[in-house]
Order: C-alpha cells, then sequence, then structure tokens
C-alpha cells in the first residue's frame, strides 16, 4: 500500500484566468458593437401636474370618433379633409385653446392622428384624447 505525499501549497496545480477573462472581454466588446441605439418615434405625453390647476373653465372644442372613422364636431358630421376649416369657424366664434377628441376603441389610429395634426394646425395648441380607464 502506497502512501500519499503530502505536498505544500506551492506545488498544487494552478488554475490560469487569462484565457477566460480574453473570451469575456472579446464577448463584451462584441455585445458594445452589435448594440444599435434608436430613439423610438412617438407622440409626447404632456400629463396635467393638478387636476385643480384652472381657475376658470373654459369651454373646449369636443370631437367625437366612432369605430368607422366618422368625425362628428359638435353635434355635425365632419369629412376628415374639412376638420381645419371647422375648427377655425368654431374658433372665430367660441375663442379657445382646448380640444378633446373622444375616439371609439376600435377607431384606427391614423384617424385619430389626423385630427389631432389638424386641431394643431388650426391653431388649438392644447388637444387632448379621453380614453377609458
Amino acid at each position: 500500500m502506497k502512501r500519499k505525499k503530502h505536498t505544500s501549497g506551492d506545488d498544487e496545480a494552478q488554475v490560469d484566468m487569462t484565457p477566460m477573462l480574453d473570451i469575456v472581454f472579446i464577448m463584451l466588446i462584441f455585445f458594445i458593437v452589435t448594440t444599435s441605439f434608436v430613439k423610438e418615434k412617438g407622440l409626447d405625453v404632456n400629463r396635467p401636474e393638478n387636476k385643480n390647476a384652472s381657475n376658470q373653465p373654459s369651454k373646449s372644442l369636443s370631437i367625437r370618433i366612432d369605430e368607422t372613422g366618422t368625425i362628428m364636431m359638435n353635434g355635425r358630421e365632419v369629412d376628415i379633409r374639412r376638420v381645419i376649416a371647422n375648427i377655425q369657424t368654431y374658433l372665430a366664434e367660441n375663442p379657445t385653446d382646448t380640444a378633446a377628441i373622444q375616439a371609439h376603441e376600435n377607431t384606427e389610429h391614423g384617424v385619430v392622428v389626423e385630427v389631432m395634426n389638424q386641431a394643431k394646425e388650426a391653431g388649438i395648441n392644447k388637444v387632448s384624447v379621453l380614453v377609458k380607464s
């Protein structure tokens, strides 16, 4: 029976960490180079800070869009190409800077965005989109 010889700590095998660190740094460089930094496009949303901030209630333009894309402004059906003219007519009679767009949940988003853009072009600064909560 052979006896095992106890060796000192200096004679033990050591693991070389250099190849592992090289691979980790190469992977890090690969992921940094292949990552793309793209700013996504979207709508900027300005949420109100305080619900009771307005002292005077102002009359706001009401725009409703149903699921088929029919646009109703203050109880009248309006063609999408005539939204700017109708808003300008409304603003001549009722000076306001706010509009509320209430769209059905199945309405195409392109119609809602088009109405929002036309309201901005007509001179309304604050456009609100009403949603279910």
